[in-house]
């Protein structure tokens, strides 16, 4: 049996066979210029010189140094207690109070609360302060929701936690609601930590640190503030109500819309 012969170009007539040659001459012009031409910023459509049409090589720098080695650096850490220890303490300190405060032996002599725009409470204050609210009494069933426990690697006797939950005011909750109001409450997801000593006692608390205002219906406020306006019992007052533009931010931005336009027209 014949086999069959691929087509040559020798073998057909010379006129075709310049016209294929040609047609294969383009063809591959076309492919070598396609990645410049994708490169090419959008809109910038002009014709590409003929001498760019060689093959556009990328080369990606990959620099992994912005990425904490949070393994390394913890187990470098100068601090008697271990990881788990520290997380352990933190959980202990949450259940103590049901996630609402601590038990006075838990704090350090030299304890201090902070939050966003209260404190810095010492253990005396702090404990008098969380004495004077019974968000059990007020929120009967609140659900506390403490998640992502770590240690920091930068701070190796500090634990970092997310905290939400959610609940209804059917409870009396003096002095801000002495009637219940009914009314529900969902938490954003607030940045919370504990700092300890050697011996285990907590010497920093840090709480309400929105992560995302939102979410929940507290007004992107955090800590006793949100569960307060969420339930219609907001206080009077900038710090305690949900974020809102000032005139003078206002101003700001409408002069740096201005310089932003004057300058796409130039």
């Amino acid at each position: 049996m014949k086999q069959f012969q691929p087509c040559r170009l020798s073998r057909v007539h010379p006129s075709v066979g310049n016209h294929v040659e040609t047609m294969l001459s383009r063809k591959k012009n076309l492919l070598l210029l396609l990645p410049t031409f994708l490169l090419r910023p959008t809109g910038a459509f002009s014709p590409i010189p003929r001498h760019a049409a060689a093959p556009v090589h990328l080369r990606l720098s990959v620099d992994d140094s912005i990425f904490v080695d949070e393994e390394s650096m913890l187990a470098k850490r100068d601090f008697p207690l271990a990881p788990d220890e520290l997380v352990g303490l933190t959980k202990k300190f949450l259940m103590s109070e049901g996630g609402f405060g601590a038990s006075p032996e838990l704090l350090s002599p030299g304890f201090k609360f902070i939050a966003p725009v209260v404190g810095p409470l010492g253990k005396d204050e702090f404990l008098a302060a969380i004495g004077s609210v019974d968000i059990e009494a007020g929120f009967p069933d609140f659900q506390g929701e403490f998640y992502n426990f770590s240690v920091d690697p930068f701070e190796g006797d500090r634990v970092w936690y997310i905290s939400r939950g959610r609940g209804t005011n059917t409870g009396p909750l003096p002095p801000f609601a002495p009637s219940p109001t009914g009314r529900a409450v969902v938490n954003p997801p607030q940045a919370c930590s504990l700092t300890f000593d050697a011996g285990g006692l907590v010497t920093k608390y840090t709480i309400g640190y929105v992560m995302d205002r939102d979410i929940g219906n507290t007004g992107g406020l955090g800590g006793l503030y949100g569960l307060l306006y969420a339930i219609g019992k907001g206080l009077p007052f900038p710090e305690a109500a949900p974020w809102k533009r000032s005139k003078r931010y206002a101003l700001f931005q409408f002069i740096g819309g201005l310089a932003q336009r004057s300058g796409k027209n130039k």
